[in-house]
């Protein structure tokens, strides 16, 4: 059986799709290169999660859910399935899961999955065609805001028969869009009520996945059992996978918390967030002994960063040169020695340490070409790669960024009125609040909060609990986050949930800052249009210039590495995924055997 590439003309049944380009594995591959194959099935796997839940549905606006029944990032479903599941070692392939097969043409206007007659949801019922355009229509009607932008797309769905779905676009140009759709989650229509699907609820779902929610403490824990029948326990992009027997989720309200029960082992892994922890904080006997065992991984992608993202909804941040001054105020050479022991960095793009990252470089001869009509968006020395984010000399008290800060007040119609800076015409002071929800968070705030004040800037710090700051970021109810958004090497349709003119009005997405530029709805139409990889990396860089152009976001630092600890009694394969560290392949330790 064949592969779809982006140049394929073909359009017979084939095991694996690529955006881009031909797909890693060969048809008859055994196993996903970062997986052990042979690795032990059995044991229990605990995770100490921050925070709470009050739904086991990820795929509604309601309610704070846990992601793993769905998956989120990189990571699998534990209970949803979807038709194809991704290649963590390659930008974006996806290989079949439910669906045994996938047929496209070469411009990508319709595609057609072919599911796997084994496979089965949890309660033994079959899964058919019916349940792939129940679970289609669904979404597409009531699923979270990407869902419905993405499924929309659709202009018919049909069911040949029972083991097979097509999709048809409609001669809408969008490449993407078959992987979009290999990605959908899998429901089952005979257990699943429509009535009632947008509502938060505790009951655990049915799905086709490898486990099955067996105990769920509200707010507190969620156990995950694995499903002996499971239908897809022996498919090649399963082997070697989903060896513990038992997962459990246990929540923690407050940080500190957490480590400290980590440290009593009462969970089994954590994925350190915290620079000061990392370096300061695992000085306790378990780790000097051995025990627990600190893991430093570089992945391919992306590298994560956060910003504080300003909401230009609000009259204080409609103009650029006020949200150019606000970023030149802060001091990150004194932040990133202070707290973070020099350990990060710091990019004004969002596809920071990645190919895909247009910072520092110059626009090749593709990306003039993009942004030529939006010329009047783009600075010189964005275009050129020579701009770079200010530098202080890490003082907490730089002079000379505060004078450039002050000059662009000024010019945006601000003064210094005393200690206060006030608006020119109206005398209105210039104000916000920065909303925090972890004690890390609120540490940035305060120190950035000090630096504003140096400029006569009031910027108020409010901490609240998780589940309001959720509500309020969902409902653009802010004036300034911290926020990060994950990235990939394959960036396609959810840019537009990120930063789409369509998305600012549209509660529930991510476009926190409310961007509405014509420069990035069009690159971002541009890199879905990209067939091959070279035109694709241009498009993506002509997208980072056009975001960074408009200021929208604070960068705060680029988290260069992954950081895991874990107890020695979990064990995970010596390859790691290009992607990073991916718990479903992980297992614990056999118990040595008695004597």
């Amino acid at each position: 059986m064949a592969a779809i590439s982006a140049g394929a003309s073909s359009a017979e049944p084939v095991y694996a799709l690529a955006m881009h380009g031909k797909p890693a594995l060969p048809a008859d591959f055994n196993h996903m290169p970062y997986a052990n194959p042979d690795a032990p099935k059995g044991g229990r796997l605990v995770q100490g999660l921050l925070g709470t839940f009050d739904s086991l549905n990820p795929l509604i606006v309601r309610g704070i859910p846990v992601q793993q029944v769905r998956g989120q990032g990189f990571e699998r479903g534990y209970v949803y399935e979807s038709l194809m599941t991704r290649g963590d070692d390659e930008a974006f392939t996806l290989y079949g899961l439910l669906a045994e097969s996938v047929e496209t043409d070469d411009v990508r206007s319709y595609v057609t999955f072919h599911l796997d007659p084994k496979a089965r949801f949890s309660d033994g019922q079959p899964v058919t065609a019916d349940d792939v355009l129940f679970s289609w229509a669904l979404l597409r009607d009531h699923g979270r805001p990407n869902h419905r932008q993405y499924y929309s797309k659709v202009a018919k769905a049909s069911a040949p028969d029972p083991l097979t779905v097509r999709f048809d676009f409609g001669g809408v140009p969008d490449r993407e869009l078959p992987l979009i759709l290999g990605l959908m989650p899998i429901l089952p229509k005979h257990a699943t009520n429509v009535a009632t699907f947008e509502e938060t609820s505790l009951t655990p779902p049915i799905g086709s996945g490898p486990y099955r929610i067996t105990d769920v403490k509200p707010g507190a824990s969620v156990t995950f059992t694995r499903n002996p029948d499971y239908w897809g326990r022996d498919l090649p992009v399963n082997r070697g996978m989903w060896n513990f027997d038992e997962i459990r989720l246990d929540f923690y309200r407050e940080a500190n918390g957490e480590f400290e029960a980590f440290k009593r082992g009462l969970y089994d892994f954590r994925d350190e967030t915290e620079p000061l922890r990392w370096h300061d904080g695992y000085d306790f006997p378990a780790a000097r002994d051995g025990r627990v065992i600190r893991d430093t991984i570089k992945t391919g992608v992306p590298e994560p960063s956060e910003y504080l993202v300003f909401n230009t909804r609000r009259p204080m941040f409609s103009d650029i040169r006020v949200r150019q001054a606000l970023t030149l105020l802060f001091d990150f050479e004194w932040i990133n020695h202070n707290y973070f022991f020099d350990l990060y960095a710091r990019s004004a793009g969002f596809f920071a340490g990645s190919e895909l990252s247009a910072y520092g470089r110059p626009a090749d001869d593709i990306e003039r070409a993009l942004l030529k009509p939006f010329a009047s968006h783009i600075p010189s020395d964005i275009l050129d790669g020579s701009y770079r984010l200010p530098v202080t000399d890490g003082s907490g008290r730089d002079r000379a960024t505060l004078r450039r800060a002050l000059s662009l007040l000024s010019q945006a119609g601000y003064d210094l009125d005393g200690m206060v800076m006030r608006q020119r015409s109206t005398k209105t002071p210039l104000a916000f609040e920065i909303l925090v929800t972890t004690r890390d968070q609120e540490r940035i705030a305060l120190a950035y909060q000090r630096d504003l004040r140096r400029a006569g800037i009031q910027a108020t710090v409010r901490s609240v609990d998780a589940v309001q700051f959720d509500q309020r970021r969902l409902g653009f109810d802010f004036d300034m986050i911290q926020n990060r958004w994950d990235q990939s090497l394959s960036p396609g349709n959810e840019q537009w949930v990120y930063w789409g003119s369509a998305a600012a009005d549209s509660q529930g997405t991510r476009n926190y800052m409310g961007a509405k530029d014509p420069a990035i709805d069009a690159m971002i139409e541009a890199l879905l249009a990209a067939r091959e990889r070279p035109a694709f990396v241009s498009a993506v860089r002509a997208l980072d210039r056009a975001l960074m152009s408009g200021f929208y976001a604070i960068p705060l630092f680029n988290v260069r590495e992954q950081w895991i600890a874990r107890w020695n009694r979990i064990e995970r394969p010596n390859t790691t995924a290009l992607t990073g560290y991916l718990p479903e392949t992980w297992w614990q330790r056999p118990a040595a055997p008695s004597r």
